[in-house]
């Protein structure tokens, strides 16, 4: 892969969701960690309200897209490694922008809670994922920390007691507790 300006974009700095994702990296970069990481989305104004909040200054860059504007989209994903997207609801604004890191050969997170949506990206996608060697991980949210987790333990567990990892995995869930972003009532 050629050199890129950052590691890491935040797509939809300015959502509720966004800026919490944000103030997590910033802390994170602040306390000595390496990273080159920028905030994107559509509003420059916005963003530069996030990073004011952060109390980030000029050293943190601002790249303007637009989720529907596919050429933007591709111009972003060829300057970073990886991107994560907090703009939801994603079957109406995620396709531009994980079609880019697909073909771009940047790595692409979310916190989508969409499988139909999910379902035909891969179909679309894998092809030119895997020759751009992009990784496109979706659903990175909180809701689905605990399936993921559960998956990897029982099939650690599996492994050992039986000697072979599980087919199939069937979650279920009783109850949940907590409020929906807006971009998450909008899915």
């Amino acid at each position: 892969m050629r050199a890129r300006d950052f590691d890491l974009v935040l797509f939809g700095a300015s959502g509720f969701t966004g800026r919490l994702v944000a103030e997590v990296l910033h802390a994170w970069r602040s306390g000595g960690g390496a990273l080159r990481w920028a905030l994107a989305g559509r509003d420059p104004a916005r963003l530069a309200a996030v990073r004011d909040a952060l109390g980030a200054g000029e050293a943190l860059p601002l790249l303007w897209a637009d989720a529907r504007d596919a050429a933007a989209l591709a111009r972003l994903a060829a300057r970073t490694r990886a991107i994560l997207s907090t703009v939801g609801p994603y079957q109406l604004h995620g396709e531009p922008l994980v079609t880019a890191c697909a073909h771009a050969g940047t790595d692409y997170v979310d916190l989508c809670g969409e499988p139909l949506w999910m379902a035909r990206m891969i179909r679309q996608l894998q092809a030119p994922a895997q020759s751009s060697g992009a990784r496109i991980v979706f659903s990175c949210g909180f809701d689905s920390i605990p399936f993921d987790l559960g998956v990897v333990f029982l099939q650690h567990a599996a492994r050992e007691r039986l000697g072979a990892p599980l087919a199939e995995v069937h979650a279920t869930v009783r109850a949940m507790k907590g409020g929906f972003s807006g971009g998450t009532a909008a899915s």
